[in-house]
């Protein structure tokens, strides 16, 4: 029933950054968020933004992880806080490279640890928000608020930590999945980012076996099932409540997992397992099937917009992607897919430019990559420093060269990074003296609005809030 995108790709892949830009349909570069603990500016135009603008009621369940004051960008309601802190606590210091800071960096304890749990952090997260989620859908039915809606349900699985209820982990016992595709590379054959991302991951202090690499993939693999299930408890209440029908259903994810591909875990790079995240939209004026040309998260903005028939004039100038409407009558898509990264585990930012069956990735620090994915889906050999590159792909670098020329002034990304970080260590470390009001999102509920109350005439109250009516 879907129009599923094969070839999706973060705007950036880590949680904030990568949500931050396809809320805003912007580029890490010009949303400033470019890390985990980096403030989401309020004067940035959301998809909330523009669909309230619209007339639309719009509420958000889950993760976003927002940082700094303005917690909602757009939503008018939120229902739950969110699973990660919204203080600049996680900011990376470029002026220190090679240092990890060790209280909330990443490392492979999550792999050596993966297993099965009935509760965990992650789970008794995403347990809200479905909760919420369905029961603000039945809420929805009842007809009360005329306007029309979008709800953003988010999840944070599938997800490291890499801890599985035992129902979903039993689905992938003995799966052929279980062994990635690549093995490990030594820690010499790495290239420049991922021996960075190893050692942000404390590598050396972790004996990671053949079995903990099975069991970390069939967790992340049990989680995706997770997931699955509580969508298909969302699907159901829509369905229930008649809603089903003319409602437009988008899902999408802000980054992948490496999984042990290459030795590699979580995410932070531009390889496929990391970057390439799924992209699928059902519903009304919405053709299925599968799109095998390369989109960006950037494009869900303009996209949803242009669903809810706001006009392009008014989307464009605030968003760097383009809407993937017209693709379904058959319209090619020109533009390339650009992605950025600048956090955690990198020591200047990486930029990346996927078009055609090609993938070119920059850092001044490090020797340029170019992958042919269609000859070399594994991203195991890099034309960009083959000395018996053949005259197309020579011919493609050079063009992707210059396309990062126009698009990108590296040396000023760099600048604007750097500052950002040195301000928010300094305030960070500042508010953690003396009394401290975090930023952190408290949910607040009406209590004398909710059920019965002497206010209310309870004959009303029980009418309006049944659904169906009459039968």
């Amino acid at each position: 029933r879907s129009a599923r995108f094969k070839n999706c790709y973060t705007a950036s892949p880590l949680c904030a950054p990568g949500r931050a830009s396809f809320m805003a349909g912007q580029l890490p570069s010009r949303t400033r968020v470019y890390d985990n603990a980096a403030e989401f500016c309020s004067d940035i135009p959301t998809y909330a933004h523009h669909l309230r603008r619209a007339g639309y009621y719009t509420c958000l369940s889950g993760k976003m992880h927002f940082v700094g004051p303005d917690q909602l960008h757009g939503f008018e309601e939120r229902l739950t806080t969110d699973i990660y802190p919204a203080d600049f606590g996680w900011t990376p210091d470029y002026r220190k490279p090679g240092e990890r800071i060790d209280w909330w960096y990443h490392n492979l304890g999550s792999v050596t640890g993966a297993g099965v749990g009935e509760i965990s952090n992650q789970m008794e997260y995403d347990d809200e928000v479905a909760y919420n989620a369905t029961h603000k859908l039945y809420d929805l039915s009842r007809g009360h608020d005329e306007r029309p809606w979008c709800l953003t349900v988010s999840f944070t699985h599938p997800h490291d930590p890499y801890v599985a209820r035992k129902k979903f982990w039993d689905l992938y016992e003995d799966c052929p999945e279980l062994e990635p595709e690549i093995g490990a590379f030594a820690f010499d054959e790495q290239d420049p980012h991922s021996k960075r991302l190893l050692q942000a991951s404390d590598h050396t202090a972790f004996d990671i076996t053949r079995e903990n690499v099975r069991r970390s993939r069939q967790a992340y693999f049990a989680n995706v099932s997770y997931i699955d299930d509580k969508i298909g408890q969302i699907m159901d209440v829509l369905e229930r409540t008649e809603q089903a029908d003319n409602t437009i259903i988008l899902f999408l994810s802000d980054h992948g997992d490496m999984l042990g591909e290459r030795g590699l875990w979580f995410k932070m790079s531009f390889f496929e397992g990391s970057a390439r995240v799924p992209l699928m939209m059902a519903g009304p004026n919405i053709t299925p099937g599968c799109y095998t040309d390369p989109v960006s998260t950037l494009d869900v903005t303009p996209t949803v917009a242009d669903l809810a028939g706001i006009s392009m004039d008014e989307i464009m100038p605030w968003t760097d992607g383009t809407s993937l409407l017209p693709g379904f009558s058959g319209t090619k898509r020109t533009e390339p897919v650009l992605m950025e990264y600048a956090a955690e585990g990198s020591y200047a930012p990486l930029v990346c430019i996927r078009e055609g069956k090609w993938k070119y990735t920059y850092c001044s620090l490090d020797p340029e990559q170019l992958f042919d994915l269609e000859a070399d889906p594994h991203e195991l050999k890099n034309l960009a420093i083959d000395a018996a590159i053949d005259a197309a792909s020579a011919a493609q670098l050079e063009q992707f060269r210059a396309q990062r020329a126009a698009r990108w002034d590296i040396d000023s990304f760099d600048a604007s990074v750097r500052e950002s970080q040195a301000r928010r260590w300094i305030v960070y470390e500042s508010l953690r003296n003396g009394s401290y009001f975090p930023w952190d999102y408290q949910p607040l509920q009406k209590a004398s609005e909710r059920y019965m109350r002497n206010h209310m005439d309870l004959n009303e109250v029980e009418e309006k809030q049944r659904f169906p009516r009459g039968e």
